[in-house]
């Protein structure tokens, strides 16, 4: 699992299910692959980092063995996009606390602003070798 970058998502929220639809769609070198915390990897993965099981409030991003969460995973992840992505990673110089005040802001009202699923969002056929489970 550590030699992956493995980004780990709430498979039920409808707004980190888009992101990774539009992640999958702007990383055309393929290097990212995707599993929901809801999931048996995911909540393996929680468990072994001592991380909250349920009422998920931020991805994480596994990358060479260092997980990020919030702002830091988002930016992160810019670098494995293509076009002007990378870039963004650039917001890093805006401190830490404020960058993750307004992810929390986002994963707090994510359900309200754009739903919920009521259970996780299946890959089509052609996508289903970026999931892990």
């Amino acid at each position: 699992m550590n030699a992956k970058k493995i980004i780990f998502f709430d498979g039920v929220c409808n707004l980190c299910n888009s992101t990774v639809q539009f992640l999958i769609k702007h990383n055309k070198s393929n290097t990212l692959h995707f599993a929901s915390l809801q999931s048996d990897l995911g909540q393996k993965f929680l468990k072994e980092n001592c991380l909250k099981v349920e009422n998920f409030e931020t991805i994480y991003y596994l990358k060479n063995k260092k997980i990020y969460s919030h702002s830091s995973a988002i930016l992160e992840i810019f670098k494995e996009l293509n076009g002007f992505y990378p870039y963004l990673s650039i917001l890093k110089i805006v401190p830490k606390f404020i960058r993750d005040a307004a992810y929390c802001m986002v994963s707090k009202n994510r359900y309200r602003w754009f739903g919920k699923k009521e259970s996780c969002w299946l890959p089509t056929t052609e996508l289903k070798e970026k999931f892990l489970d």
